[in-house]
């Protein structure tokens, strides 16, 4: 008996080295963490279960029946984060470079299959040089399969995809179908074909950093929806984001304790927004105001800064939080805008997370390369997602709110639930100059009657009464109370239930 529990101990040891000390130590030395330090510092101590440590590959071309490793460069099974359970599979680069192999993608299929049978989140740490060689077809089939339960898990568990080293070739698709992606500046990479390939078909010259390192892919391709500076801080930001989520699309998101009077007032609010109409101000102090403890944690900060998404919590639980930026570009509504939005609200109403949407929106942004780019298509994907929804929808308009723009964010007319409109609003088709020159073309030559047209235009419609008349708008509430009202009303619709017409799916216009 002894002897064979040695003998457990002993390939336990062989299956922890991985690759080989000398391969650790060159992990190391790139300022990466190894597969299995990576899992003890995302999970809670002690939690993790490991599944298949001695699983090895069966391939016997190229002389690979001489080089096998317990594990066959992944780790996979299930531990928990604040004490709720997670499925994850960490890539050993250490390990042929974490190359996906047959019985690798194996490994990982059967945690992610156990995710959806049990409804839990899966997180995938990569770090692999791809498709393995060696094996040809059979690699590709291992990340077909692992492709189809991608998306048999979409908005049923959410899916976190952190890259902490190269992610090349097939190897992208897997992450690119999951709900979140984070990536590690100067260590991690994303890109279909690599700078050698690129050079080679287009002759273009451009490092693996440029072509799809993370400040690319987090600025330019909104591919990823945050970078951070190494290993420890990107895993610690994954266990802060899973607090915000449910486990499935059949749980409500987890309450944490607050410390935040619900019913706080803050006048700061009352004088955010300045005289000028032209003048910016910063939305996200009005989100701070708003969330328990002012806190909030945005997802693709970096990319179309026009547009905010986010979480925050409002006494205990999970909002998410869409608001336009007056800082950058007016706030105006575009084609990434539309997209990092449209992506966002349907995250949220796939797993039951609220949505509240501040509004200062003075429309499209104008221009031949919106048109040519498609942005009446992109803009509609925003459109869409907020009228298919059927969370709560709290909807604040804190100044302009102009033409289809208004339409889109949230407005009573695509099922918002509670629409609320500070006294600085003002809904209207457009802007009051714009207007006035279209209404009296004929007196435009007389600088007089236009700026007294344009007045009478800005006191008729400059405001929320017109909206609210209408009903369009259910409250015109004071700046200050903002956090109070929104609490309230996030909190009667806590049992709201809403279903859309039966179909087997939409067809969002992609």
């Amino acid at each position: 008996m002894k002897d064979i529990i040695k003998e457990l101990h002993d390939r336990r040891d062989d299956a922890r080295l991985g690759g080989g000390q000398r391969r650790i130590d060159s992990q190391h030395a790139k300022g990466k963490l190894t597969a299995r330090e990576r899992i003890e510092l995302l999970l809670d101590e002690g939690s993790f279960e490991e599944f298949d440590m001695f699983k090895t590959h069966r391939c016997a071309e190229f002389g690979m029946q001489d080089s096998k490793f317990y594990g066959d460069g992944v780790i996979t099974g299930w531990g928990t984060i604040n004490g709720r359970m997670v499925y994850v599979f960490s890539q050993d680069f250490t390990v042929f470079g974490g190359s996906l192999s047959e019985t690798h993608a194996e490994k990982i299929c059967k945690i992610m299959d156990m995710a959806v049978q049990n409804g839990a989140p899966v997180i995938g740490l990569n770090d692999s040089g791809g498709a393995r060689i060696q094996e040809g077809v059979d690699s590709l089939a291992g990340y077909a399969e692992v492709f189809q339960r991608n998306i048999m898990a979409s908005g049923v568990v959410p899916q976190i995809s952190v890259i902490m080293g190269p992610c090349a070739g097939g190897a992208v698709y897997s992450p690119a179908m999951t709900d979140f992606i984070f990536m590690v500046r100067d260590t991690s990479y994303m890109f279909v074909t690599g700078p050698d390939v690129v050079k080679t078909v287009t002759n273009e010259v451009v490092t693996a950093e440029e072509l799809g390192g993370a400040s690319t892919h987090t600025k330019k391709s909104s591919v990823a929806d945050g970078a951070f500076d190494n290993d420890i801080e990107a895993l610690t930001e994954v266990r802060r984001l899973v607090d915000f989520l449910p486990l499935n699309n059949r749980e409500k998101p987890p309450v944490r304790p607050f410390f935040d009077a619900p019913d706080r007032i803050d006048d700061a609010l009352d004088t955010i927004v300045p005289d000028n109409a032209n003048t910016p101000y910063d939305m996200k102090e009005v989100i701070h105001t708003i969330a328990d403890e002012g806190d909030f944690y945005e997802i693709q900060e970096d990319y179309a800064k026009n547009i905010i998404t986010g979480f925050i919590r409002l006494e205990g639980q999970t909002v998410g939080v869409v608001a336009n930026q007056p800082m950058v570009l007016a706030g105006c509504l575009d084609i990434d805008s539309s997209r990092k939005a449209a992506r966002f609200v349907r995250f949220c109403d796939a797993f039951e997370i609220p949505v509240l949407t501040l509004v200062d929106v003075p429309g499209f942004l104008p221009g031949t390369s919106q048109e040519y780019g498609g942005v009446i298509k992109h803009g509609a994907k925003l459109l869409f997602a907020y009228g298919e929804a059927t969370v709560p929808k709290v909807t604040v308009i804190t100044r302009k709110a102009y033409g289809g723009a208004y339409d889109v964010m949230s407005s009573k007319h695509l099922r918002g639930d509670f629409n609320y409109a500070w006294p600085t609003a003002e809904i209207a088709v457009m802007g009051a100059k714009g207007a006035t020159e279209i209404l009296y073309r004929s007196e435009l030559g007389d600088p007089e009657k236009i700026a007294a047209r344009t007045a009478d235009y800005e006191n008729r419609f400059a405001n929320p009464f017109v909206a609210a008349e209408r009903g369009f708008i259910d409250e015109v509430i004071q700046p200050r109370s903002t956090r109070k009202r929104v609490a309230r009303a996030f909190a009667a619709l806590r049992n709201k239930k809403l279903e859309n017409p039966w179909k087997k799916h939409d067809n969002i216009p992609l």
